[in-house]
Order: structure tokens, then sequence, then C-alpha cells
């Protein structure tokens, strides 16, 4: 399939200049509330025709996810971004919408060259013609936060200039403080907030995420070190940035022009390779991650290139990970655990390390981890090479964690999302690549420059696991045996209450009404702006959906009235 097409630049609402605020709220609100009623249809058996099987609530998820990256492209840069950061959350989405998610590219058209013009003038205080000898008016690329034209220096040097998208300042801000709103929402108006998920703290995360790459000083800032990290292997190049014609709207950086990695045709015509570069995109980004702590996260075709002597040339340093310092150390525990392939000693672990959040009932999480290790700890890789990729491993984490208590970091996603396109690229290129045999050897080169830390480390793990086992095996059978039926989830102690249930049952149904008398003032308000704008039958539509939500409404008041009357 090909590329769906590009809009026309005023077909967007968000692009238009007599565009609201009010509008946009109305906008934003209206995909959410939405959503929220898809997502309560999909939980009624009658809309599956009475027989909801997991074949069937998977596509049906498929198709949500489908909508939700479609509309979010719709809503413009700042949810094309949003989209992009939750793509890397799978402890908060089903892996149908982390995959459709991961899929959003920037596919915004661009804006003209007066404007482009007048942006340069104001970041430089100059005309184009002063700074530049030659400026091509036609992109090479746009995207939503911005788009790039080829030019010339005149001092002589050949160059691109990243152009910022005017008004996204205005349109950031606009849309962070809507969605403010919606993260409060969720947090305390559904059944997905409370504390099993921190709504406030995720939309901070992804408001300080935004902004970051919304500056292209950090970004130029990001390629510098980049640069300055891979100094001693000519094999990769980076741009060098030109910091005097830099600000925090305008990136102009060295031109440095390439082969698509993903070009498989032009890359043999060319006479390169490609098993050698296949294993050098592999190990450069082993690099990042084991030795630099400064990765690349957006790694994909688009954002590598080869020269013709079979350079690899990595652009757009928008978004990079960065590896805590400490980290190693906090995995002591988890790597006992997993060496003793004892899910307790692995949970306990994962929550000193924030990654996993303590429940009452940590059982079904500490079996999930056991099913981990039990399956991926008996396969013998070196015989079989295929019996374990990065891809497959991924989608098992992404599966385990949804649903469950984890808070995987987005840095932690960017890494797993990151080794699977890498991975994905080392078999275009060569069909025999194999992550795991590229990684081998750089983690025991890197093992041997920090002997004694690795030796102390093995030490440590392997005192942590004798001295669980030791303590396992010193307790009485009879308690043993409790204790593994109890963590196993064989052997339950239940309490119920009926007072409680009762609680329950009407605090479910009063959010249900909520719902219902949100959705009933959406779609009456809508249908009274359509039917301002003249827009008949539209307006019909929306009228007939709010009368449903208003009968719907009235049941769940009857219910509640009938309820509150037999507790009298």
């Amino acid at each position: 399939m090909g590329a769906e097409p590009v809009k026309p630049y005023t077909a967007y609402r968000w692009a238009r200049e007599n565009y609201t605020r009010q509008g946009r709220m109305l906008d934003i609100w209206r995909f959410v509330l939405t959503w929220l009623a898809y997502l309560w249809l999909d939980q009624q058996a009658w809309s599956y025709g009475g027989q909801p099987t997991p074949e069937r609530k998977a596509k049906r998820r498929r198709a949500r996810a489908i909508w939700i990256r479609e509309t979010l492209l719709n809503l413009g840069p700042t949810f094309i971004k949003v989209g992009q950061f939750f793509s890397t959350r799978a402890d908060l989405f089903p892996s149908e919408y982390v995959e459709e998610l991961a899929k959003l590219q920037d596919r915004v058209p661009s804006f003209g060259y007066e404007q482009v013009a007048a942006i340069v003038q104001q970041e430089l205080g100059k005309p184009i013609a002063k700074i530049y000898s030659y400026f091509d008016p036609t992109p090479l690329a746009a995207a939503s936060l911005g788009q790039v034209h080829r030019a010339k220096l005149k001092t002589g040097e050949e160059v691109v200039v990243k152009v910022q998208r005017p008004g996204l300042t205005r349109l950031f801000t606009i849309d962070l403080e809507i969605c403010r709103g919606i993260a409060e929402f969720f947090q305390y108006r559904t059944r997905w907030g409370g504390a099993g998920r921190d709504w406030i703290g995720i939309y901070e995360e992804c408001r300080r995420t935004l902004w970051e790459e919304v500056d292209y000083l950090n970004e130029g800032r990001n390629a510098d070190t980049f640069r300055r990290n891979f100094r001693d292997m000519p094999q990769i190049a980076v741009p060098r940035v030109y910091w005097r014609y830099t600000s925090h709207r305008l990136l102009t950086l060295e031109y440095l022009p390439g082969i698509k990695i993903s070009d498989y045709e032009a890359l043999s015509a060319a006479g390169l390779d490609r098993k050698v570069l296949a294993r050098l995109g592999a190990a450069s980004y082993l690099r990042q991650l084991l030795k630099d702590g400064f990765f690349h996260a957006d790694p994909h075709p688009g954002n590598i290139a080869v020269k013709p002597d079979g350079t690899l040339i990595f652009y757009d340093f928008g978004m990079m990970g960065r590896i805590r310092p400490g980290i190693k150390e906090k995995l002591m525990g988890t790597l006992a655990g997993v060496v003793s392939k004892n899910a307790e000693l692995v949970v306990a672990s994962l929550v000193e390390l924030g990654v996993l959040v303590p429940t009452a009932d940590m059982t079904p999480v500490r079996r999930s981890v056991q099913y981990m290790l039990d399956n991926f700890m008996d396969q013998p890789f070196s015989s079989n090479p295929e019996a374990i990729s990065v891809t497959a491993i991924s989608e098992d984490l992404y599966e385990l964690v949804y649903d469950q208590p984890f808070r995987f970091p987005a840095t932690f996603t960017f890494v797993m999302r990151a080794l699977t396109t890498l991975e994905g690229l080392g078999k275009g290129l060569d069909p025999e690549f194999n992550f795991m045999e590229v990684a081998k050897p750089f983690v025991e080169e890197l093992m041997s420059l920090n002997g004694a830390e690795t030796e102390t480390l093995l030490a440590q793990v392997s005192r942590q696991a004798a001295e669980f086992t030791s303590s396992s095996l010193s307790l009485p059978r009879r308690i043993e045996s409790t204790l593994s039926k109890l963590e196993q989830g064989d052997l339950r102690l239940r309490v119920r209450s009926s007072e409680a249930e009762r609680l329950m049952r009407k605090l479910n149904t009063t959010s249900m009404g909520i719902l219902y008398a949100v959705l009933f003032a959406t779609f009456f308000l809508s249908g009274t702006q359509l039917f301002l704008a003249g827009h008949a039958t539209l307006t019909v539509i929306t009228l007939v959906l709010a009368a449903l939500a208003a009968l719907a409404l009235a049941r769940v008041l009857l219910r509640l009235k009938n309820r509150s009357e037999r507790l009298m």
C-alpha cells in the first residue's frame, strides 16, 4: 500500500488563522468522549452479536487503534507527538494501540516560502539573501514540527535549514492546557484513574518531552553530544551544527546526503556490503546504549543514511534517550532473581527500581514474571538462534505489562522499540542477520574492559541468589508448601462484604451516569452549533445521539433510585 495523500494545508482546522481556542477544545473533547463511548460499547456483549470471542475483541481493538491514529493525525502536530509518546507506554494500552501509534508518521503539508523567510528574519535579524547565497524555496521534507530546506551559506558551506512551523508555540500552549484537563478527567472521573494510574504525572512527562523536542537549540546540543561520542569511530557521521545560524526556531546543519538505509536496491547498486552495514548499525546502537548511555530514540529508516564509502549518517536528534547513572547497580537484585529464576526476588527488585507499583495482591504479577523466566531462560539460544528475537521479547513484555501494575519508563520502551527497528533493518539488509549474535562480542568486550567491576557484580549476584535459596530451604516443608500455594494463587483468602459490594455497584452506576451526562451535553451542544451553521443532516444525527444519551442517563437515575428505596 502506498502512503496516503497529504491534505492541503488549509484543510486542517488547526492550521487556520481564525481557529479559536473554543473550537480547538470542542474538537479535542469530541475525540476523547467518542473514544470513551467506543470503550463502553466494546465492553457490551450485545455489540458482538452476543458472542464476544477473543478474536472479535482483538479485531475490534485493532479497528479502534486505527481510528485513533487517523484522528490524531487530523488533530495536528501536538497530538501526532502525543500519540508517538503514548506508543512508548505499553503499560497503559493494549498491544494493538501501541503498534498502531508507533506507525504515526508526520504527514503534514509544508507551509509557504514567505512564512519561511519571515521566520528566518525574525530569528537571525537579517533577510535570507543577506545570510545565504542560495536558499531552495521548496522544502526537502515537511513534518509536524517544521520543514527542512537546502541552502548555501555566504561562506560557501552546503547546509540544510530546519524551520519551525509558524504558530506552533501557540498551538502547543492551547493543546497542552486542554490535555491537562483531560488528564485530570481521567484521573478523578473515570475508572482508569485513582491509585492505579498517575495520569497527571504522565501528562507532565509528555509535556516536558514535547517542549524539549520543539526547542531546536536542544536538538543542536544533542547532535553535538552524539557526534563527540563517535569522534573515534569514522564509520559514523553526524551533521555539524552551525550555531551562528541557529536559534530556538531555526536549526542550520551541515548538508550530508546519502542513500536511505532501507533502499536496499540502491545500496547494492552502489557496491556496498549490506551485511557489513547491518552489523555496523547494530554495533553503533549497542555502543550508544552500553557505553555512552545517550542514544537515538527514533532510529527509523528516514533518520539513517549511507555514504558511498559505507559510512552511516544519523539525522534528527530531537528525540534522544538517556540511561541515568546508578541504574546498573539497582538492577543487581533483578539479575540475582533472573539467575535463580525466582519471580519473588525479581518482583521485589522491580518495586525498588520503581518499574513496578506494589498492590494488595501481587500474585498475578509474580505468576506472569515466573512464566517469562521459565520460558525464556529454558530456551537454548545458542542451538536455535531463531527461538528468541528482540521483536519476540518486546512483544511478550508488552503483553505482560499491559493491565498489570508495571510502569515502564519511556526510556525503556524507546530502547525496546529502537532495538526492534534495528533488528528489522538488519534482516532487510541481511536475511541471516541476528542481533543477539552481534551483541554478544560487544558485551564481552565491554565486560573485559571492566573486569573487576564485572567480577564484583557476578559475585554479588551469586551471593544474593545463594542467600535466597538457602533461606527458602531452611523453612519447614509444610510452611514452604503453604507459602508456595499462596504465591502461585492456588490458595486464597477471600473476605466478602455485602455492604462494600453494594457500595461498589452504586459507584459504578454513578460513574456511568456521569459519562452519559457528559455525552448528552456534548452531542446537544454540537447539534446546536451545527444547526446555527446550517448543517441540517448533521444536526439531526447529533440530536438523535443526544436523545439516546439522555435515555440512557434516565435509566441509570431510575436504577439508582430503586436501589436507594430497597436500602431504606
